[in-house]
């Protein structure tokens, strides 16, 4: 750490920032802070897949290891000549990527064929579920190469060697690795000693629980790990070696000669029929099978008997380290992924489609959303005790908005991270749109859209998981507290950013862009490879057949750790069996199709705009100037709203585009929505007509309202429509006695009264002109219009009541904050305070101190209290060790005094130990400036200001050696 230059650690801090949290001391704290298991998980499981390949080959590499080494682990022996090919050497096919980089087929282990010749029939002859006596699962979920058989009956090889090509790839690439090895912190040392950092070698190294993603096992010498001497000789001459006079020089022997490539072809050249299809189902791994080892079949026993196989149990075998990467021609991994898979376009577009498209798509979306807060607006669903929207009020709302349910789910969740719906804190919780709201309402399109746009791209709820099933089978529901992932904000900003690197108009599948987003960042650092497009996914358990136990099916060795990731807590089970990460990014894709940040699955102009940078501004300031200058891009798109609409013989009205806002309340209130679509159809009925009546408008208003907005002649049925219902309406008038109904037309209220199906109201005749009800005003309203009439409520003045739905409003709400996914990338002025605070905390850890007399130190010194009673640089030793300045300073207060004045005087720094308010002790290098009022006022090195500290929180002061200052 030491030895990096400032750039250097600051680009460590950038790549790392929990290692920032809080800012280190010292270099010291710095990498105790990088070297723990949590910070290393985060660190390994950020890398891509190539780097965290070649971290697992230095994980079963040793210690320490060289470049060369190294690089021989990830390519592999270039093999016989013309070995290169996949029919030579018995391997499966392989499909040639960009530059000799391996497509998915390869990458993810494709199914193989069983081994020929001797082989073959060897595995045949087996009973079923136990080929040549083994039983073994694979990492990948798919069956290993079974090898060769030479005439002889030996085993020539497993797999094939890397061609030329590809082995160039990965001697070109290894640099960068390990360059983004040493940058995070993870590997030290010169090439010539790379080293794993102590817990990624445990996070990645084999264990029998837990096995390691190149599919090797242990070491000869942790595999016989306490086996009897006379064990280790009996497998040292069945090997054709010498006796050894210990446990030690026998395993090394054994380790010597599986490493030997030319001795172990030997070895192996006198397998017996059947060796070859043990060893190649335990080659690529995992390295544990099972098999009795007390009456080993035919073939195991050879191979038991050679230490080709180890015992690692009554009934289960290992295959040692060594001896796989014999097979496996020096190779740790099966499938090395050097490059990205390739962002291939699948289809193209004209570019002004693409934005066209997805212009129209903005328009759907910012209707929908209007359309599902004005209903919610006059009768809000309730919130579940458990917080979140029933599973009922869902579907109640998908049918209103003409969506499937999971599409509902996603735009409630956009209007609740917009800040637009909440809920309203009364005792009978209910979900309105808050004030807010309205605010949007009165923006234009094209804001009201960069709104929506801003508040998707960070947010972290997931509207994808409403429906699933939490981690205690609970149902995840809408506007829930479970919804919150961490990783999509960063995985929806990713897919864009694909998006975005390919030409304009250009559309990539969907499993294409999950190829490359697995590569990045792979799903897993422990198990299985993370599967790819191509690769299928492990089975859930439970659905294998009973009984089975072939190589397509195989049966893992008791105590193996399960390939398969194990899902965050509180994530949801996905049916498909894909991860996280994988089901974010197909969301993600769907979202940004809705919302019209793309069209036709390629990105529009206006989002594009979303995805740019602004360093200088915070976060959110700098989604904001991308969300405005999306809409700039996305405002000459839109159409311009109209004023007028197109009135038909039939009782309907079509607008042919969007409507101004008042035009669109008013309609909304006189006619009920037909039909959506790039054309909206209203369509004219009594009772549309007579919600307008009840809101306060009288017939002369809708005349005047249909003949200014109509493009067409007023339709005569339309004209009759309105003056029907107008004029029955308001002839009754209902009041409160309990309630009580009049009448001018004393004929009308005859009729009434001689209806059966008023029976219910229990009228009775107080006057020609007045019935009273034994029902409530607002029953014998509905009661009276259910028979057919048009009855108005009256005030107690007799004026006809307006009643008209109220808009309800939440008090203010604030939207939901997303949860970060770890600590947030620290800016470059953060960075660069960080670096000078530590490199000014190691100089005040590792300065030469003057020795400070024990005998001036006073009795407090003298009798040793504690041991930092000496001064920093260690009175006894009489050095400024290092060791000794990891103490802080004790000095007294007097001698404190006097260092601290003497400093002020020659200009000196000093060192001291401080105790700050809330008692937290530090160490830090201070020039002192002006001593006075029992104050020192100081240039601090490790905050580099200029800082006033009391003197009495200075538990000791030591001035820097000449050489240190």
């Amino acid at each position: 750490m030491r030895t990096r230059p400032d750039d250097a650690l600051a680009a460590l801090l950038r790549a790392r920032p929990d290692l920032l949290s809080p800012v280190p001391n010292d270099l010291t704290q710095l990498a105790t802070r990088a070297g723990t298991r949590a910070s290393v998980v985060r660190a390994v499981e950020r890398l891509d897949r190539f780097a965290q390949q070649t971290a697992e080959a230095l994980a079963v590499a040793p210690d320490p290891c060289s470049y060369e080494t190294l690089r021989d682990l990830l390519t592999g022996d270039e093999g016989p000549e013309g070995a290169g090919g996949p029919e030579e050497a018995g391997g499966p096919e392989k499909a040639e990527g960009p530059e000799g980089a391996r497509g998915p087929e390869r990458a993810g282990g494709p199914e193989v064929a069983g081994g020929t010749g001797a082989a073959r029939s060897a595995g045949s002859a087996q009973p079923p579920g136990d080929t040549a006596g083994t039983r073994t699962t694979s990492a990948a979920g798919a069956t290993s190469d079974t090898g060769t058989i030479s005439a002889a009956g030996g085993i020539a090889g497993i797999g094939a060697p890397l061609r030329a090509e590809e082995r160039a790839a990965i001697v070109d690439e290894l640099p960068r690795a390990v360059a983004t090895l040493r940058e995070q912190a993870l590997i030290w040392g010169g090439d010539d000693r790379l080293r794993l950092v102590r817990t990624a070698r445990e996070l990645l190294a084999p264990s029998p629980t837990s096995p390691s993603p190149t599919g090797l096992g242990p070491t000869v010498r942790e595999a016989t790990s306490g086996m009897s001497p006379g064990r280790l000789q009996e497998l040292l001459a069945a090997a054709g070696l010498s006796p050894t006079h210990d446990p030690v020089t026998a395993v090394a022997a054994l380790a010597e000669l599986f490493r030997d490539r030319a001795r172990m072809a030997a070895l192996l050249d006198g397998a017996p029929a059947g060796a070859a299809a043990v060893l190649a189902k335990l080659t690529w791994g995992p390295p544990y099978g099972e098999a009795s080892v007390t009456s080993p079949t035919p073939p195991v026993g050879w191979l038991l008997d050679r230490a080709l196989l180890l015992p690692s149990g009554p009934r289960n075998v290992v295959l040692p380290r060594e001896v796989a990467l014999h097979l496996r021609h020096g190779r740790a991994h099966r499938a090395p992924e050097p490059f990205a898979p390739p962002l291939s376009p699948t289809t193209e577009h004209d570019p002004q489609v693409v934005d066209n498209t997805a212009a129209g798509q903005t328009f759907t979306a910012l209707a929908t959303v209007e359309e599902l807060l004005g209903q919610w607006e006059t009768a809000g669903p309730p919130v579940l005790r458990a917080g979140g929207l029933s599973v009922r009020d869902l579907k109640r709302t998908a049918v209103a908005l003409d969506v499937s349910e999971p599409v509902a789910a996603f735009w409630i969740e956009l209007a609740y991270a917009a800040g637009l719906v909440a809920s309203d804190g009364e005792t009978d919780e209910r979900y309105a749109p808050t004030p807010a709201y309205d605010d949007w309402l009165r923006l234009p399109a094209e804001e009201r859209w960069a709104r929506l746009a801003a508040a998707w791209l960070p947010a972290t709820r997931t509207s994808g998981l409403v429906g699933g099933r939490d981690s205690r089978g609970r149902t995840l529901a809408a506007l829930g507290p479970e919804l919150d992932r961490s990783p999509a904000p960063e995985v929806r900003r990713r897919v864009l950013e694909l998006l975005a690197t390919l030409p304009h108009g250009a559309a990539a599948a969907p499993d294409v862009l999950l190829a490359r987003l697995r590569w990045e960042r792979p799903t897993g650092h422990r198990g299985a490879p993370a599967p790819t497009a191509a690769t299928p996914t492990a089975a859930t358990p439970g659905t294998g057949t009973p009984g089975a136990a072939a190589p397509s099916a195989p049966v893992p060795a008791p105590g193996a750790a399960s390939p398969t990731a194990a899902s965050p807590p509180g994530a949801s089970a996905s049916p498909t069996g894909e991860d996280l990460r994988s089901r974010l990014a197909r969301w993600a894709v769907a979202e940004a199709e809705m919302l019209g940040v793309t069209g036709r699955g390629a990105l529009s102009a206006h989002g594009r705009a979303l995805l740019e940078r602004h360093p200088d501004e915070p976060t959110a300031a700098e989604i904001d100037l991308a969300a405005a200058q999306a809409a700039r891009l996305l405002a000459p798109l839109l159409p311009e709203p109209l004023d007028h609409v197109l009135l038909q013989a039939d009782l309907t009205a079509v607008a042919p585009g969007p409507l101004k806002r008042p035009l669109a309340e008013t309609l909304g209130i006189l006619a009920d929505v037909e039909s959506k679509g790039g054309a909206t159809v209203y369509r004219f009925t009594p009772e549309s007509v007579r919600r307008a009546l009840d809101a306060g408008r009288t017939a002369d208003d809708v005349h005047t309202f249909l003949a200014a907005h109509s493009r067409t002649p007023v339709p005569q049925p339309l004209a009759y429509l309105v003056d029907d219902v107008a004029r029955k309406h308001g002839r009754l008038r209902i009041g409160t006695a309990s309630a009580y109904l009049r009448c001018d037309d004393d004929a009308l209220l005859a009729e009434i009264l001689a209806d059966r199906r008023s029976a219910g109201l229990r009228l009775r005749r107080l006057a020609p002109t007045v019935l009273a009800a034994q029902a409530p005003p607002d029953t014998l309203l509905e009661g009276l219009r259910a028979m057919g009439y048009a009855p108005a409520a009256e005030s107690a003045e007799g004026d006809v009541l307006v009643s008209r739905a109220e808009a309800q409003r939440t008090p203010p709400r604030r939207p939901p904050a997303p949860v970060p996914e770890g600590p947030p990338v620290p800016d470059a002025t953060l960075l660069g305070a960080a670096v000078r605070a530590i490199r000014a905390g190691d100089l005040a850890a590792t300065a030469p101190h003057k020795p400070a007399a024990v005998a001036e130190a006073g009795p407090e010194t003298a009798s040793g209290a504690g041991p930092g009673a000496a001064s920093g640089s260690g009175s006894a030793s009489g050095s400024g060790s290092a060791a000794s300045g990891d103490r802080l300073p004790r000095t007294t207060s007097a001698d404190t005094l006097a260092t601290m004045q003497a400093a002020a005087l020659t200009g000196s720094n000093v060192w001291i130990g401080y105790v700050n308010a809330n008692g937290a002790a530090t160490q830090r290098v201070i020039a002192p400036v002006r001593v006075e009022g029992g104050f020192v006022t100081a240039y601090d090195h490790t905050a580099d200001e200029v800082r006033t500290y009391p003197l009495h929180r200075i538990t000791g002061a030591a001035e820097l050696a000449e050489d240190a200052t």
